[in-house]
């Protein structure tokens, strides 16, 4: 058997090094130049669901591996207002299981984790333009530059926009959510530090405001510094992993804040998506006129090369299909919001299914139908969860009701904070939802 996996990112890498791992021939085509192409986003977290998978596929160094190559774990949930008042605070479990934690990642160093060692298996400058599935029961990927590929499955990993998905399912259909963001780094320093309390600097902070107007702020501190040696204090195995691994060489994630403003699409001006940098933050500093000074002075200190505004789109959820030798995981299928917090976990958590049905034993398109036949339902669930998490028609963007809402929110949490049973509760079923299996 041999797979075509199309797109390099965490779900396409993480399916790439199981089959590997389990003895499959296997080749990914990415449509980037080259290993350090692609701004890739910022944090990702990466719940017991992701790390199960990645502990399952990966090579247990590569593991290792990317275990220390996260920041340090986030110690405080905090809920906030716009005045950076502290309506809600929980301590976080500790990350001293490497499986059942919670993990802070830089997108960028987890991809170049998972491109290490497959220099053989990923393909770079390769723009997939269409497939052909064959009477043989092979199927050929075809690329823009004339080239192709033919194998026994070809695997859709291309992301949101994935053209594998226009032409296999053209009735799959993804819509905007109605809720515009603008992200943002903003470099550690000892100004930056002193903007947020102790309890941001070491969480996760979400900030409901009126309009419904939300940020998240998240502090990603590693273990290397800014020539990226590794920090003083670092010893043992972490330091040998570091110094050992190539993928420093392509990375630049370094210490940073990373911000994220959102809002109803309504909010904004006509031309947001065109917008870039100063634009972006002159556009937040205007939103934002009544929030605490020091927040506001984080936005104007960010990295204005960093800054860029998103779209958050979702996918409209269909019927199951007739498995063929073509398939589909991750954003290429199930696109969700970032309100849950889970997609690229659910992206793992399909390649880790795939991986284990086409190693199986099984004939290419039974394990297909078995993958899809589970990942289906649990995939189009996490996107409703999402949308209703972060939608732009929900009621806190209404005018009246907002309010209402907002307030509502805010006591909910003010509760949960002081009552030790609700606490444990409300934590118990953060951890359970986002580990799911």
């Amino acid at each position: 058997m041999h797979v075509i996996i199309i797109g390099a990112g965490t779900g396409g890498l993480c399916l790439a090094h199981g089959l590997r791992k389990a003895g499959v021939s296997v080749a990914v085509y990415e449509r980037d130049r080259t290993r350090s192409d692609g701004l890739n986003g910022y944090r990702v977290g990466i719940d017991p669901t992701g790390n199960r998978a990645l502990k399952e596929c990966l090579p247990p160094e590569l593991f290792d591996t990317f275990v220390t190559t996260c920041a340090r774990a986030p110690r405080f949930f905090n809920v906030l207002t716009e005045k950076r008042a502290t309506t809600a605070s929980f301590p976080l479990r500790p990350d001293d299981d490497p499986v059942n934690s919670e993990r802070s990642v830089s997108r960028m160093t987890l991809r170049q984790v998972l491109l290490t060692g497959m220099e053989d298996v990923v393909h770079f400058d390769k723009e997939f333009t269409r497939y052909e599935q064959h009477g043989d029961g092979t199927v050929t990927a075809h690329f823009a530059d004339g080239t192709s590929a033919t194998g026994d499955l070809l695997v859709a990993a291309d992301g949101t926009n994935s053209r594998v998905r226009r032409q296999y399912l053209p009735h799959a259909q993804i819509k905007d959510s109605g809720i515009i963001a603008i992200s943002a780094k903003v470099p550690v320093t000892d100004e930056t530090r002193a903007l947020l309390t102790p309890e941001m600097f070491h969480g996760i902070s979400l900030l409901f405001a009126p309009q419904g107007k939300f940020c998240i702020w998240h502090v990603m501190e590693f273990k290397w510094d800014r020539e990226g040696a590794v920090k003083h204090g670092i010893g043992g195995n972490d330091a040998e992993l570091i110094e050992n691994w190539p993928g420093l060489l392509y990375d630049n994630t370094r210490d940073y804040i990373n911000w994220g403003f959102s809002a109803a699409a309504d909010k904004f001006p006509a031309d947001v998506m065109r917008m870039r940098g100063q634009d972006l933050v002159d556009l937040a500093l205007s939103m934002t006129e009544d929030w605490h000074p020091d927040l506001r002075n984080l936005f104007t200190l960010s990295d204005l090369g960093s800054c860029f505004p998103i779209n958050i789109r979702t996918s409209v959820p269909i019927e199951p299909w007739q498995s063929s030798t073509v398939t589909l995981l991750g954003d290429a299928i199930h696109t969700m919001t970032p309100g849950q917090g889970v997609g690229a976990n659910t992206a793992l958590r399909d390649a880790m299914l795939l991986c284990r049905q086409l190693t199986s034993g099984k004939p290419v398109l039974d394990a297909v139908a078995a993958y899809e036949g589970e990942m289906i339902p649990y995939g189009f669930a996490r996107v409703r969860d999402s949308l209703d998490r972060m939608g732009g028609e929900g009621p806190m963007h209404k005018p009246v009701i907002g309010r209402i809402m907002l307030a509502m929110t805010r006591a909910y949490f003010a509760a949960t904070d002081r009552v030790p049973a609700l606490k444990r509760k409300f934590l118990d079923d953060l951890y359970t939802y986002r580990g799911a299996e």
